[in-house]
């Protein structure tokens, strides 16, 4: 019986016309949703997407994910499995924050100048307005997640979960309240945890200075007012004359001051003459010596920057601008030594604004990492969670098995607020006061604590029944770059919270740079829009273009030409449909070419299993149009006992496909008069 070709194969196959179609027919289906899904086995598979921030446009990062992402989740669809892909959006604190301050500024208005209550509303309604346009933008990309499913990292369900999480912490005595050296940005005016800072390069002049008849060195004279600690190693022998505790009388910035001796051992002795002063309010290393000896300490720098009255004469001057001008009088009393201008350090900096990080001691809540980082490395050692990288998942045990104490209070009016409450010296735990006098804690949570806990209050833990089917999930794909920031912390909290660990494998991506390998940025103008591709392109292109040749954990170099020759693929495929279905389906299935292709599915079947997503894609892009194509439909012009050939390579080429160019895919099956169900449901081949 003969098909004949529709009409729509008598013209170019047209991506912008199709794909919005199509995607409406998916999601009118029901079939995002796993309980509507027929042929399933009941064997779950689960994903919980990595909530896009809701403050801007999905960038090319996102589309990588959700490429990936939906790859997968189409595959285990098509293969029986109850498929859920759980989708979010994140409020992303801090982030969000510093976009809509910019918004502020450019409109002459300051977050400083606003009641907390009001700058909350303006942060909400601007995140819910970009939240429905970035999951418009889910869709251009043919995300098949389950929207009806989706949660917002502000709901009152996670809130609840992440409240019962801080008491549970402070419950089992890992949560504590106290003053520690914090990453500090003067600009935002909140601390940042470590994997919030970027550590840029400087030169920068060291300073040699006499401080009574030692030589000490740094590239900071604006804290040193501060200093009244000279410290040495206890088995320097070069200094075996000073005792622990010697006070030496000394001439300094301000005028002569009296200077303790303190035997240390974390002092390197190899580095210059072995003896340094410390500032214990604004660097780390000199705030844990001043613990270790219970020394006090005195802060020298504001929260904005701003020397203190202990500067003295250059009290009330930017750091930057008095720094000069200390020097100057040091030198005027003969207390500088030499200068090195030409000094190579690593600065750490705010990740969003680029300002130095000032080191401040602040009282804040910490949670005891130690033995939830211990339970997360033992996962990952016994097998219970596979990184799927060998070099990630080195990486992520020796940072658990180094791991610090994680400041979890953030100064942000944009977050879920801290539970609470402050009377006298006194702290209560509670969503509600608990009574009169008692004041709120004004902060509000480090993003990551909360979205640390996504894949287990996303399915509602502890009693819903998605998370007595779905959890742990599957797989948790995402980025590389924030493995420490997220999959770690994920990891953590799931296991202390759950009792198991929250996902089975890790798939890491790495960046997506530009076609010349360098990081998009917007001051750099090569910034390449996911979508403004994918209109010119069609969204097929611009997947297969984000897969092909993409290993895990490794950078992309993203090439619009390279994406332009895979919508020439998609074209490709379009024509190969329209001269098969030109054919009568006559004559038998040919064994040695169904040996053949049946070879090519095992071999894409057996990568897609192992996660080698970048070569299944590859290898059908190589057999549909170096090998069906060029060969086996050019042997079998005018030869019609090859058709019922041609419809087999056909049909299963397009359901091997279909995870990876599900637009140009279901538009050709939709034609093919045998087949009234959706491909996205269709049953992978078997071999």
């Amino acid at each position: 019986m003969s098909t004949g070709v529709p009409e729509k194969f008598l013209k170019p196959y047209d991506p912008a016309s199709t794909e919005p179609a199509i995607y409406k027919k998916w999601e009118e289906s029901g079939y995002f949703n796993p309980d509507n899904l027929p042929n399933q086995s009941g064997e779950p598979f689960t994903i919980i997407m990595p909530p896009p921030n809701a403050n801007g446009s999905l960038h090319a990062g996102h589309a990588l994910f959700v490429t990936l992402q939906d790859i997968m989740t189409r595959f285990a669809r098509m293969r029986g499995k109850k498929a859920l892909w759980l989708p979010g959006a994140d409020h992303a604190g801090f982030e969000t924050q510093v976009v809509y301050e910019k918004k502020l500024e450019k409109e002459g208005r300051s977050r400083f100048e606003m009641p907390p209550e009001e700058l909350y509303k303006e942060i909400l309604n601007f995140t819910l307005e970009n939240k429905s346009f970035m999951e418009g933008q889910l869709r251009q990309l043919g995300a098949s997640c389950d929207f009806s499913r989706e949660l917002f990292t502000l709901d009152d369900r996670v809130i609840k979960t992440v409240y019962d999480t801080f008491n549970k912490l402070n419950d089992d005595g890992l949560l504590y309240r106290g003053s520690r050296i914090v990453n500090w940005c003067p600009k935002h005016q909140t601390s940042l945890s470590n994997l919030e800072t970027e550590r840029v390069a400087r030169t920068s002049p060291f300073y040699y200075l006499k401080y009574g008849p030692f030589t000490i060195g740094t590239v900071r004279p604006e804290t040193k007012f501060g200093d009244k600690y000279v410290v040495m190693h206890p088995d320097d022998t070069r200094y075996a004359e000073y005792k622990e505790g010697d006070r030496l009388e000394l001439e300094w910035i301000n005028g002569p001051l009296t200077a303790t001796v303190i035997k240390d051992e974390a002092i390197d002795r190899e580095l210059g003459s072995g003896v340094m002063t410390i500032t214990p309010w604004h660097d780390q290393a000199d705030f844990e010596i001043a613990e270790r000896h219970n020394l006090p300490y005195e802060q020298v720098i504001d929260w904005r920057g701003k020397l203190l009255p202990i500067a003295g004469e250059f009290a009330g001057m930017n750091i930057k601008d008095a720094r000069e001008k200390i020097v100057e009088k040091l030198q005027s009393k003969g207390l500088v030594v030499k200068i090195d201008n030409g000094y190579s350090h690593e600065v750490p900096v705010c990740y969003k604004c680029e300002r130095e990080i000032e080191p401040q001691v602040k009282e804040q809540w910490f949670v005891t990492m130690e033995p939830l980082a211990k339970r997360a490395a033992e996962a990952v050692k016994n097998g219970e969670v596979k990184v799927l990288t060998e070099s990630h998942e080195k990486i992520l045990l020796h940072w658990l098995e180094n791991i610090q104490d994680w400041n979890i209070s953030r100064q942000i009016v944009w977050g879920i607020p801290i539970p609470a409450w402050q009377r006298g010296g006194e702290w209560k735990i509670s969503k509600d006061s608990p009574g009169d006098g008692w004041t709120r804690d004004s902060d509000t949570f480090d993003t990551w604590f909360s979205s640390g806990q996504w894949p287990f209050v996303t399915l509602g833990y502890p009693d819903s029944k998605d998370f007595k089917e779905f959890y742990p999930t599957s797989v948790m794909e995402t980025g590389s770059d924030i493995l420490f920031f997220w999959v770690a912390r994920m990891l953590m909290l799931g296991l202390y919270c759950t009792g198991k660990a929250p996902f089975k494998k890790v798939y890491l991506h790495g960046l997506v740079r530009d076609a010349k390998g360098k990081k998009m940025s917007k001051s750099k103008g090569n910034v390449i829009s996911p979508l403004d591709v994918s209109n010119e392109y069609g969204t097929d292109a611009l997947r297969m273009g984000l897969v092909v040749g993409n290993t895990p954990g490794t950078d992309l170099n993203l090439d619009p030409q390279k994406i332009g020759a895979y919508k020439k693929f998609a074209n490709k495929l379009w024509n190969i449909a329209r001269f098969v279905l030109s054919q009568e389906r006559t004559g038998t299935i040919k064994p040695e070419l169904k040996q053949e292709f049946d070879a090519i599915a095992a071999d894409v079947t057996k990568d897609m299993e192992d996660y080698r997503i970048y070569m299944a894609a590859e290898k059908l892009y190589h057999y549909v149009w170096g090998r069906f194509a060029a060969e086996i439909i050019e042997e079998s012009k005018g030869k019609p006992e090859y058709n019922a050939t041609l419809y087999y390579i056909l049909e299963n080429s397009l359901t091997l496909l279909h995870p990876f160019m599900p637009f140009v895919t279901e538009e050709i099956w939709s034609a093919l008069p045998e087949h009234k169900e959706l491909l996205m449901v269709e049953l992978w081949p078997k071999a």
